[in-house]
């Protein structure tokens, strides 16, 4: 048997981690324990993905909580090598580019314990990003790298990381989406928040660059309030950007934009429609580059660079930054050109969490 600690802990690992979970029932050969490090724990944060994704209850919670990057990370650690010498595992996996994945691949390598890394390669090439940080250093110590468009091969390879250790897989993340986009057509959302398909815009903020940024937040508070007036424009507010409005004094404008609409976080359900029949998403999200490409929706990423450059070529999405000008120029570029038919990335199939399993089960640890 082959008994695989999977690990997940933020929002974003979870629409990563929940394929995986499934895959790995097609190998008997295979025995899966779920690590749930609470790096995320409230309901909308956290469980409610649980639930509406099917993930099973993880077998172990170390319920580390919020804290600083360095604060977080230690107790992550100090709270996972208990796990890794009770459960003695031949392979941790890790998701993406959180606190916990590179915590957890540390304390799993300096035990002796391998590690695959799903997501592996990615780059912005922006070291003022603590993910970037995260990616780099994991990769760096994974023995094996999961990766999902063909820019994290031509990275690791650059990189030194040897060819046999690399495997282009595709993206997880379009596995949960392909899953669960039946259902999530079925949600009531848009009859909720009383929105016309393709007659509303959706927007994400959460990155510190975008959010802690008092100036940052300003400028693009700027295109926001000329954008809620062409179209309705939905916000579900991040914890961190709610807190950092209040700080920054933002709140009452926001408020006061009659066509911004602020909701709190929002299931993955909703959140899944609410972007398929959007006119166009704004995001400084990784992983909201990759859904619109595949949901066929306009994306404006409000970030300078991105570690998914497949979605700049082959996708739908824009890099934007924070300048109301640019925003507002690429926005009126995107209200007056539909979306055309573009190629669908290589292997974004919905199958890349069983390439992974399969992998997986053809590399013992030993």
């Amino acid at each position: 048997m082959l008994k695989i600690l999977n690990v997940c802990g933020a929002r974003p690992n979870f629409m990563k981690i929940a394929p995986l979970m499934r895959a790995y029932q097609d190998h008997p050969e295979i025995t899966p324990l779920l690590v749930h490090t609470g790096q995320h724990y409230d309901d909308n944060m956290s469980n409610l993905f649980f639930r509406q994704l099917g993930i099973p209850v993880p077998d172990i919670n170390l319920e580390v909580g919020s804290g600083s990057h360095a604060a977080q990370t230690a107790e992550i650690m100090r709270r996972f090598e208990p796990v890794i010498i009770e459960h003695r595992p031949d392979w941790v996996i890790v998701v993406g580019d959180v606190n916990s994945t590179i915590a957890c691949s540390l304390v799993a390598v300096k035990l002796g314990v391998k590690v695959g890394h799903v997501e592996a390669g990615l780059r912005s090439f922006d070291r003022t990003m603590p993910e970037e940080i995260n990616r780099i250093l994991t990769d760096s110590i994974s023995d094996l790298l999961f990766v999902s468009e063909p820019s994290g091969i031509e990275n690791l390879t650059r990189e030194g990381i040897a060819p046999e250790k690399m495997h282009h897989v595709g993206n997880v993340m379009i596995d949960t989406l392909r899953t669960h986009r039946e259902r999530a057509e079925q949600s009531n959302i848009l009859q909720r928040l009383d929105l016309t398909p393709g007659a509303y815009n959706v927007v994400t903020l959460h990155r510190p660059a975008n959010v802690d940024d008092a100036a940052a937040l300003a400028r693009i508070t700027d295109a926001l309030a000329e954008i809620q007036a062409d179209l309705p424009t939905v916000i579900p507010v991040h914890p961190r950007t709610r807190s950092m409005l209040d700080r920054h004094g933002l709140a009452d404008r926001w408020h006061s934009l009659p066509g911004l609409r602020v909701t709190e976080p929002l299931g993955y359900l909703d959140f899944l429609k609410l972007m398929g029949r959007a006119a166009v998403v704004l995001t400084d999200s990784g992983g909201i580059q990759e859904e619109t490409t595949i949901l066929g929706v306009w994306c404006l990423t409000l970030r300078e660079n991105t570690e998914r450059p497949i979605t700049l070529t082959s996708g739908t999405s824009t890099l934007v930054g924070s300048d109301p000008a640019r925003i507002l120029a690429a926005y009126r570029r995107c209200r007056a050109t539909a979306v055309n038919g573009r190629a669908t990335p290589a292997l974004w199939d919905g199958k890349a969490a069983q390439r992974i399993a399969g992998i997986l089960a053809r590399n013992p640890s030993s």
